[in-house]
């Protein structure tokens, strides 16, 4: 098994000691270094050049751990594995747009660790589950079709049940109007019928 050489950064002394005895549990992963803030950890991972730096995002004064990732990927030291007790979409998003390879969680197994590291060490992306959904969920919504205001009342009577006249009466509209709309948000969330279409934006969470 390829040795993976991993540097530890978390402002705890007592988590990096619990998290050094645990990586050297297990065959292949090697603790070169610690950090105990951000901009110790830029410093010892030009100095010691791991493939794998485990960082924690809250790291008291001085530069926190986005920062630390975002100028340690820059420089292409080493890949960056996030490990924190925070899941916000906030930092979720920060950390990924510093460059971390992965997100995971402190409550993780130790094996979904050791995992984690290696997949971050070749390269491929880490996430705890929770933080995978929390991305998957600002991917479809960043993804979801571009409906007007119209449309989205249309689309809120339509999961009401109402017809297409009712829908006219309830809005001011003519029904000719209706078809229209129901036309081009048919188009736009892929679908040929009105049960496609309440579905889609239930699933896309469009409904006002």
């Amino acid at each position: 098994m390829k040795e993976v050489r991993v540097l530890l950064c978390d402002d705890h002394a007592v988590v990096r000691a619990g998290l050094l005895a645990l990586l050297a549990s297990e065959p292949g992963l090697t603790v070169v270094g610690e950090a105990g803030g951000g901009e110790e950890a830029v410093a010892a991972a030009a100095k010691l050049r791991p493939e794998v730096v485990l960082m924690d995002l809250q790291l008291g004064p001085g530069m926190d751990g986005v920062e630390a990732t975002r100028r340690i990927t820059q420089a292409s030291y080493a890949r960056v594995l996030v490990l924190t007790t925070y899941d916000t979409d906030a930092d979720i998003t920060r950390a990924i747009d510093a460059g971390a390879t992965g997100y995971l969680l402190k409550a993780e197994r130790p094996e979904e660790l050791f995992a984690a590291i290696r997949a971050a060490a070749e390269g491929r992306t880490a996430l705890s589950a929770p933080v995978a959904g929390r991305v998957m969920n600002r991917v479809r919504g960043a993804a979801a079709p571009a409906l007007t205001a119209r449309e989205r009342d249309i689309l809120g009577q339509l999961a009401r049940g109402l017809g297409n006249r009712d829908i006219a009466r309830a809005l001011f509209i003519s029904e000719a109007t209706v078809k229209t709309h129901l036309g081009r948000i048919y188009a736009k969330l892929g679908v040929e019928t009105r049960t496609g279409a309440v579905a889609q934006a239930k699933e896309q969470r469009l409904l006002p």
